[in-house]
């Protein structure tokens, strides 16, 4: 095989099922991996990491806090890096990909857009909870002012119907969101599931859509393959899947198999397949797997982020994680809520006791 064709994808692609659509690849590893290491990597491990996804030619490259800016805290985690420390080491770093970051209203305040701003980030993110589009009007009608490419996204979308994110993306575009996307946050979706939603979102929206996958039920790459065939021209993915409880949808395996489809994403494999590995071994412990309780957290549909305090939690009270998830996913908990954790591991401690 030579050399050229190896750095592509295997030769029995099949085009004509995506027509050498093109599918641009948002990398969330060094922001949603922090959730995985509790927030501790370093100045050498971002360098190492970015520097290895800028020469695979990775389109959008996020980094930040687990829960974007100015979210260090101990309610979820306070960074070894500031905010502006990770923006400017990556902007010192990525000479062809593009500096994304995430913003929760709530955590974050239009100071902090502006300040991210001064960092010439490319791509900022407005996160929200599926049915609470309104809550990033503000900030994307002020980076739309500002004429910063801004995307809207919908958290927990399992919890809403296909129309109502359909609805919601709408909303999105009409304050100034030049692309949308919907998170799987808690790894819950099957195929199907996904196909309905980025078809409905599609239909009502003319910006790009994204999706995002969690791996808690092993199903990540193939609902982020059943995003792109229904229409989605985003997807995001990390290396090893980094990320939290059972990770996301696993970069270097996802590529390829898009590329087999016939869809086109303009990364370097081999060089991409590299960072994986300096991925591996510098920026985890080991990388993610579906355990018992990753596997609970997805049936139960609660947020991935959760895991490490309800099993912190879980052992303090000493009652069982997977009745604490199942009982989290039955009040549908959200990301903000996890000072719900100890009210329900005492509930259930004392309903057993009693």
């Amino acid at each position: 095989m030579s050399q050229e064709t190896s750095r592509g994808t295997t030769p029995e692609t099949t085009p004509e099922t995506a027509s050498g659509r093109p599918v641009q690849i948002h990398d969330p590893t060094l922001r949603d991996g922090q959730h995985a290491v509790r927030h501790s990597l370093g100045a050498e491990q971002f360098r190492a990491y970015l520097a290895a996804a800028d020469a695979a030619s990775v389109p959008v490259v996020e980094v930040g806090h687990g829960n974007g800016l100015a979210a260090s805290s101990l309610q979820v985690g306070r960074a070894r890096l500031s905010d502006d420390e990770m923006m400017s080491i990556a902007r010192e770093t990525l000479t062809t990909s593009k500096l994304g970051v995430l913003m929760f209203p709530g955590w974050a305040t239009v100071q902090d857009l502006k300040n991210a701003i001064g960092y010439e980030v490319d791509l900022i993110r407005i996160a929200t909870h599926c049915t609470e589009a309104n809550v990033a009007e503000r900030h994307l009608g002020f980076l739309a002012d500002e004429g910063v490419e801004a995307h809207g996204i919908l958290l927990m979308t399992h919890m809403a119907s296909p129309d109502q994110l359909a609805e919601e993306c709408a909303r999105l575009v009409e304050f100034g969101a030049s692309g949308v996307g919907i998170l799987d946050s808690s790894g819950y979706f099957l195929p199907s599931d996904v196909t309905e939603r980025i078809t409905a979102i599609c239909a009502a929206v003319d910006v790009p859509v994204m999706f995002h996958g969690h791996n808690n039920l092993g199903m990540a790459v193939a609902n982020s393959i059943a995003a792109a065939e229904a229409g989605a021209g985003i997807l995001d993915a990390c290396a090893r899947g980094f990320g939290a409880g059972a990770g996301n949808t696993q970069l270097e395996v996802l590529v390829p198999v898009l590329e087999r489809l016939g869809f086109r994403t303009g990364i370097d494999l081999y060089r991409l397949l590299d960072a994986a590995d300096i991925a591996e071994r510098e920026l985890m412990p080991a990388p993610p797997t579906i355990d018992s309780v990753s596997l609970v957290s997805g049936l139960a549909g609660v947020f991935s982020g959760f895991k490490k305090p309800v099993l912190d939690i879980a052992a303090r009270y000493e009652v069982d994680p997977r009745d604490v998830f199942f009982e989290l996913g039955r009040r549908q908990v959200v990301a903000g809520q996890e000072d719900l954790i100890v009210e329900v591991a005492l509930a259930l401690r004392g309903a057993r006791n009693g």
